[in-house]
């Protein structure tokens, strides 16, 4: 299995998919988290292997940084 640890809550899933799927499962969203393996960021096209521990670092961030939308004036 593949641990997923976002804050104090773990999660598993199947090996074999990818980091965006895993993310998606466990009802995360994509943009919202980093992840790292081994102390090394890993991109959402990621494959996750047998054992893997993957640890979930909450963005921080302010207002709606997600639209690109009505930036008139900014």
């Amino acid at each position: 299995m593949v641990k997923l640890i976002l804050r104090e809550k773990e999660y598993e899933v199947k090996p074999g998919m990818t980091l965006l799927s895993a993310l998606q499962k466990i009802s995360v969203i994509p943009e919202s988290v980093i992840a790292t393996r081994d102390g090394e960021m890993i991109l959402d096209d990621e494959i996750l292997k047998d054992g893997d521990v993957v640890k979930l670092i909450a963005v921080i961030s302010g207002g709606d940084s997600f639209t690109t939308k009505d930036t008139k004036g900014h």
